[in-house]
């Protein structure tokens, strides 16, 4: 999950590039890339106009023009960020149901561990005070729910509420294991990414009822005896 489009490249240009003229999009995006770089070492909630502007080296009316506020700087942040960790997850299309998922999960390792700060604020962004903000992080959640739901069906898991229901929770487990593994890197890569490939595919399997529970769901109702 390294890749954030270009992102966090703009942020690192040299300071020449920087000062000289930008066309909307480019200017955008070197804003974007400062202010995504900036997630690194200041928490989402404390990231300020001033402090965006300042690693950019612009003016914070600069700033102010192409977000409009700094709910709106947070909201374009965290949508850049979700993005950008998305597309450094994307499955390998070509892999079996449970090969895809550990790559998967093995890539989402990797990309906490290079985006720590980026994370953090992705997966805690959901308290912000933002309806925005909290919807785009819902978004990239969704999207990971599906993913790992997919994997499930394919391996002869039955699409159901619960099934469904059972993935949503994982998500939450996963993202809690992801920023302790960030903040103690005594769990290896290898050892944190085979932990959440076991505990979604159990996750999902718990999901299918068993035999009793199967028969009493298949009984018809007393009175219709």
């Amino acid at each position: 999950m390294g890749d954030h489009g270009g992102v966090e490249g703009a942020a690192t240009a040299r300071g020449g590039d920087r000062r000289r003229r930008l066309d909307p999009d480019q200017r955008r995006v070197q804003l974007l890339g400062a202010g995504v770089a900036a997630l690194a070492d200041v928490p989402l909630h404390d990231l300020t106009i001033d402090e965006v502007a300042r690693r950019a080296e612009v003016s914070r009316g600069l700033v102010f023009h192409y977000f409009g506020s700094r709910a709106g700087m947070h909201h374009a942040l965290v949508v850049a960020a979700r993005d950008g960790m998305l597309r450094a997850t994307e499955p390998t299309a070509d892999l079996p149901a449970a090969a895809r998922l550990r790559d998967t999960l093995e890539r989402t390792v990797a990309f906490v561990r290079g985006h720590r700060g980026t994370f953090y604020s992705l997966v805690r962004g959901v308290s912000s005070g933002d309806s925005e903000v909290r919807a785009a992080i819902d978004e990239a959640r969704a999207v990971q729910a599906a993913r790992v739901l997919a994997v499930a069906v394919e391996l002869g898991g039955r699409d159901t509420a619960l099934l469904r229901m059972a993935v949503r929770a994982w998500i939450g487990l996963a993202e809690e294991a992801l920023v302790e593994a960030a903040r103690d890197r005594t769990v290896d890569d290898v050892a944190l990414a085979g932990f959440l490939t076991r505990s979604a595919l159990a996750v999902a399997e718990a999901a299918e009822p068993d035999e009793a529970e199967a028969q009493t769901s298949i009984a018809p109702p007393r009175s219709a005896r």
